[in-house]
């Protein structure tokens, strides 16, 4: 500010506090007609309902970096799916039954394989865009031990998961 805006100010100071009594008036007045305002009308609200995010089972080039072998841990790749007009953000994901060999490996009955969920809100914030797919990499998230059969060895593991999704 400068001086000349003090001068002014100060030369003023008289008129300003008429005015601002007056503001406090009309202020009153405005509150006052607003909160006693009486009328009528009608209208209706719906909550859009979000449609579920799908877990894929991964395809060719879904590929996780890391492999699983006894005694290690692995990333776990998702391909989740948002049918929704908007993007939603992957709040969490968690086990949801035992770890499965695949079709080619039926010897493999003991995997030996867990996963272990997220925290939440899951770190980074992850977000599937509106009407699209994306591949989430859990790094380390499946682990096997050293139960795990030798008839395992190659197999594919399919591991169901809950994936909590958030508008």
């Amino acid at each position: 500010m400068t001086s000349t805006a003090r001068t002014v100010r100060t030369k003023r100071g008289i008129g300003g506090a008429a005015l601002a009594a007056l503001l406090v008036t009309a202020g009153t007045g405005t509150a006052y007609a607003y909160w006693s305002a009486t009328g009528s009308g009608s209208g209706s609200a719906t909550a859009a309902t979000m449609q579920t995010v799908t877990v894929d089972a991964l395809v060719a080039g879904d590929t996780p970096k890391t492999t699983l072998i006894p005694g290690g841990s692995a990333d776990v790749v998702l391909h989740l799916t948002n049918p929704n007009p908007y993007d939603v953000q992957v709040y969490s994901v968690a086990p949801n039954g035992p770890a499965a060999a695949d079709a080619n490996h039926p010897g493999c009955t003991t995997t030996g394989v867990s996963f272990t969920g997220t925290g939440a809100p899951l770190s980074p914030a992850t977000y599937v865009a509106a009407n699209s797919s994306a591949l989430i990499t859990l790094p380390g998230a499946a682990a096997m031990d050293t139960t795990s059969l030798a008839a395992c060895q190659g197999a594919t593991f399919s591991l169901p998961v809950t994936v909590e999704a958030r508008k």
